[in-house]
């Protein structure tokens, strides 16, 4: 079931009348203004709804930033995914139009909102070589359930990415449940088949994993894999604060392949090499992320940890499923 897709392209008025009871699922494509895949997908299932088998569970289907979307820019005046702090929310004095959306985004769709949901998946795409991706900010029981099931069933990497100070404010934390499903390669502002595709077979593992909740046949892992946040490495700047290298061509597309002492990183013009001297043997991920230069982020490291899954975790997913 989906509420009526006029709510895909930022008419949230117009689902301000329809109320539903039971668990609905908010479905966000375009977040970022120039990540345009997931929200091509929205709009041909919108034209074709077998496009995507909800397997019974209600879906609403909203464009995150519709006004940076018409432009193809990533935002308007700053990132509508760190827009959801809560200083920023409370503040009635800020008037950048991305936090004016999150607050918009909460009061309509919410877990107290004119149409609530709760349950939120975010659909993002990214220039780094991530393949398919599950974003867990936090470590929410329910969220790390409703990973472990998708994992199960396509085996994607989970990314916990949980105290960084730095990167807060996140649209998923601010409902009682939320992942984001990240997909790439693919540049921004471009259409990409694989992309496409990628990301309704995730979409349609999540609502099957949520329909087998609700029925009481979900099957859970004993155990899963997440690769948790250890922090983030910029590229050497000089003292104007410009890069003074760019990322080796060595590192450049081995997301997810484990660093060991020495790898290259970081690549100057003259030749001059930066090398890794950590130890350990972290785990890279979004490595040369466009979006990520202006933040000063050229790649993040990463830990994996094997996880077991409590049934107190299952619990709390199945609270809110059957609401």
């Amino acid at each position: 079931m989906v509420v009526p897709f006029a709510a895909i392209f930022g008419q949230a008025e117009d689902c301000d009348r329809i109320l539903m009871s039971g668990l609905q699922v908010l479905l966000v494509a375009g977040t970022h203004g120039n990540e345009i895949n997931a929200p091509w997908l929205l709009d041909q299932w919108s034209q074709t709804p077998e496009l995507i088998n909800t397997h019974g569970v209600a879906v609403v289907p909203v464009i995150g930033n519709p006004e940076a979307f018409a432009l193809g820019r990533r935002y308007l005046d700053c990132d509508l995914n760190r827009s959801f702090r809560l200083d920023l929310l409370r503040s009635p004095s800020i008037l950048d139009r991305e936090v004016v959306r999150a607050k918009q985004l909460l009061s309509f769709f919410g877990p107290e909102g004119s149409t609530p949901c709760q349950i939120v998946i975010d659909l993002h795409s990214t220039t780094s070589a991530m393949g398919s991706t599950l974003v867990v900010y936090g470590r929410r029981p329910a969220d790390l359930a409703l990973a472990a099931l998708i994992q199960a069933r396509l085996g994607l990497p989970i990314y916990l990415h949980d105290g960084d100070d730095d990167q807060q404010g996140f649209l998923v934390e601010r409902w009682p449940c939320g992942l984001v499903i990240e997909i790439g390669p693919v540049p921004q502002g471009l259409l990409k088949a694989f992309i496409i595709e990628q990301t309704r077979l995730a979409v349609q593992a999540c609502l099957e994993a949520l329909s087998r909740i609700s029925s009481g046949s979900p099957t859970y892992p004993d155990q899963f894999v997440v690769h948790s946040h250890l922090g983030s490495l910029d590229l050497p700047r000089d003292a104007l604060g410009q890069p003074a290298a760019c990322v080796h061509p060595y590192l450049q597309g081995r997301d997810w392949q484990p660093l060991q002492m020495g790898a290259p990183l970081f690549l100057r013009p003259d030749g001059e090499v930066f090398r890794f001297e950590g130890r350990d043997s972290p785990i890279p991920v979004f490595i040369n992320e466009a979006a990520y230069v202006e933040k000063h982020i050229a790649m993040s490291l990463t830990s994996r940890e094997v996880c077991p899954l409590p049934e107190q975790w299952q619990g709390a997913l199945q609270q809110l499923v059957d609401c």
